[in-house]
């Protein structure tokens, strides 16, 4: 909903709790006038009402005040748009008109043929923003910067950020600290996304998880990306970010061309963390995942169990178990393809490897849906192996600094995906692909960073660092337009690319190479602060747990732990016991049961992963599930009630606990006591209204 004063100077954004306004003044200067609780027009025309400040010498009134701060004129603090022609550098922009069109509002501005438009949207109570530049002039024009926003934080005292941090095997590790004078910056500049942090941000003064205001703002870009949280002089807090992670040139505008920023999102929530989270997660199942009313189906994935040392016939013993067991998904993972018997060869050759798949993957994915089960399939189309047809065939199609030696990660370089002829070679790989077996899933890979960053002959190569994201895009949108019953799911070494913007075009992604169910504990509850259980892929695998930390635990542990997003298994069915096989059974016949809940339901982190008892809960329509886990105990210590939330205070409800009857008839003030006891143990909880 937008509101427009008589003026047309005021603009007023509402949704259902909270209202977004900013003002043009006479001057033609766009302030930011207001973010919180929701307010009508008349009270956004009385905030216009009140003065700037005079200038000085030393300081703006421009600064932290502004919507959309440009380089240029009196301004001081770190500019949203950096623009620079062949005569000079910066913008002195003037605005032409507003349009409203359905629920997006776009205020235009034009700087002598440079045209930048700002958009805003509401959506339930998240405002989307992002920017359009356009060179309608005759020359052509550099983008130094162009930031998807800067938002504007009303004025308090105390204010504390927290972000999510990590890196591989440990991402989004949540962490909060009081914000100082200066900036704050994180970002990635990695050419994706990165474990190291997540394009993501909250600010608040004394919030808990059930109580007082909290501010996010989260980025929609799946490369190169910066935030920069300002406290300013006098104390205002701004933040600004975008693609690309410093001011070295975004890209080239010729005439006639225009570049179009991702979505920077941004909410407020009077609920604390625990609503703030609950709106992001309503947000992103309304309008980024694609399908995201379907459930989420169990896959069984064979990494862990084989590595490298794939066949087809041992992938199908592999799916006769997990067929038993109840798997709906079977994902042959790396190794199918090319002379790809190590990480040593074989990307880019997407075609099955003769030896293994002498028939190609169609025998294998008929008989695994003669199983029952859906057949996915792993891939990494953005890299490639020196040792390679392609590369031997095309070694300029990655990206290389001319005289320089070609860095390889984990013996793989970067296809240059800006590139038009990749783009062409990887759709026709992929399509075919596609098109030459029953594919129902492709798990996309992403498993090294940008280093040589080059495109030699290209009049302007820094623009690789945003083609590539765009081209990604583009190739992941003609493949699911083309393949629209095939689901996706984002994985870069696990955590690496988890953004919005991945996200609006994948059905879920994978959290962490991490699986050990105690690591991920920490890592799920950071990532639900943002990111809902419905995109969260865990798995079961074996232990003790070879592949990262040699920790043993339990399967029901493992089991309940990976409960808490979309269930996979990933150890080694053929190993497992007669009894292991019958447990797993139940396990994921119990989560089927409980999956609308997990995967639709509103989250309630009851008491963080810090030791000791650790639970979650969701609450959909009469339906809740609590999952908790007792990390470790001492002798003789009680393990804590639960105080369960999002509930009916005046109703009673029934408890099962995993699968037997437990606490009986439980009212929501009394709180709730779990039969765990002993370390690393966990439990499922099912209520439901009763009456």
């Amino acid at each position: 909903m937008v509101d427009i004063a008589e003026d047309g100077r005021i603009w007023l954004l509402s949704g259902p709790t909270s209202s977004y306004a900013l003002h043009l003044t006479d001057a033609d200067e766009l302030l930011h006038l207001y973010w919180g609780p929701r307010i009508a027009l008349a009270d956004a025309q009385a905030l216009a009402e009140d003065p700037l400040p005079g200038y000085w010498p030393f300081e703006s009134p421009l600064d932290g005040r502004e919507e959309y701060p440009v380089e240029g004129g009196p301004r001081f603090v770190r500019p949203a748009l950096s623009v620079r022609t062949e005569e000079r550098r910066g913008t002195e922009w003037r605005f032409q008109a507003y349009e409203t069109e359905a629920d997006e509002l776009r205020l235009r501005f034009d700087d002598d043929g440079v045209a930048v438009t700002l958009h805003y949207r509401m959506r339930g109570d998240v405002v989307e923003r992002w920017v359009t530049v356009a060179n309608g002039g005759d020359a052509r024009v550099e983008l130094m910067r162009a930031d998807a926003a800067t938002w504007t934080l009303p004025d308090r005292d105390g204010w504390r950020l927290s972000q999510l941090h990590g890196r591989w095997a440990a991402e989004s590790r949540l962490t909060t600290a009081p914000l100082t004078y200066g900036e704050k910056v994180i970002g990635s500049r990695r050419g994706h996304t990165g474990h190291q942090h997540l394009p993501w941000v909250a600010l608040d003064t004394d919030a808990t998880e059930e109580h007082g205001e909290v501010y996010g703002c989260a980025l929609g870009w799946s490369g190169s990306w910066r935030i920069a949280v300002a406290q300013l002089p006098d104390a205002r807090v701004q933040i600004t970010g975008g693609a690309g992670y410093d001011d070295s040139g975004l890209l080239l505008l010729h005439p006639g061309e225009s570049y179009t920023t991702p979505v920077f999102a941004g909410l407020w929530s009077d609920g604390g963390f625990g609503s703030a989270s609950r709106t992001w997660h309503a947000y992103q199942r309304a309008y980024v995942i694609p399908d995201a009313e379907r459930d989420r189906p169990v896959l069984f994935n064979s990494w862990e169990a084989t590595n490298f040392a794939i066949s087809e016939e041992q992938q199908l013993a592999l799916a006769r178990r997990a067929a038993d067991i109840g798997v709906e998904l079977f994902v042959v993972d790396d190794g199918w393809f090319g002379a790809r018997t190590s990480d040593r060869a074989g990307l880019g050759d997407w075609t099955p490897n003769p030896d293994r798949f002498p028939q190609g993957l169609k025998p294998l994915a008929d008989r695994v849906h003669g199983l029952g089960m859906q057949f996915g399939i792993w891939v990494e189309p953005e890299m490639v192996n020196p040792d390679s047809d392609l590369y031997r065939a095309h070694p300029d199609w990655v990206q290389y600094q001319p005289g320089r030696k070609r860095t390889e990660l984990r013996n793989q370089l970067v296809l240059n995906l800006a590139r038009e002829d990749v783009q062409e070679y990887l759709w026709e790989q992929l399509d075919t692909l596609l098109s030459s077996a029953p594919v129902d899933y492709v798990k996309w890979d992403f498993n090294r960073c940008f280093t040589d960053a080059g495109w030699p002959g290209e009049p302007y190569p820094q623009r690789l660092w945003v083609d590539h994201v765009r081209a990604l895009y583009a190739l992941l949108d003609r493949l699911r337009a083309a393949h629209p019953s095939v689901a996706f799911e984002s994985c870069s070494g696990g955590g690496g690319r988890i953004d919005l913007g991945v996200l609006s075009r994948t059905d879920q992604v994978w959290t962490s190479d991490n699986t050990d169910p105690l690591d991920r504990l920490a890592i799920q509850h950071g990532f639900s602060q943002i990111h809902p259980a419905r995109v969260m892929a865990a798995w079961v695998t074996d232990s003790p747990n070879t592949q990262l930390n040699g920790r043993v635990s339990t399967l029901r542990f493992r089991f309940v732990s990976a409960m808490a997003g979309v269930l996979g298994v990933g150890g080694d069915l053929t190993e497992w016991t007669e009894e292991e096989l019958a447990e797993s059974r139940q396990w994921v016949q119990l989560y089927k049961e409980i999956r609308p809940v997990v995967q639709h339901g509103e989250l309630h982190r009851l008491r963080p992963p810090a030791g000791g008892l650790s639970a979650v809960q969701y609450v959909r329509g009469e339906d809740a599930v609590v999952l908790a886990w007792l990390q470790s105990q001492s002798y003789g210590e009680p393990v804590p009630a639960l105080r369960l939330r999002g509930l009916d205070p005046t109703a009673s409800y029934e408890c099962r606990e995993t699968g037997q009857v437990h606490c009986g008839a439980v009212l929501l003030h009394h709180g709730l006591r779990t039969g765990l006891k002993g370390d690393l143990d966990a439990t499922v909880l099912r209520l439901r209204r009763m009456g």
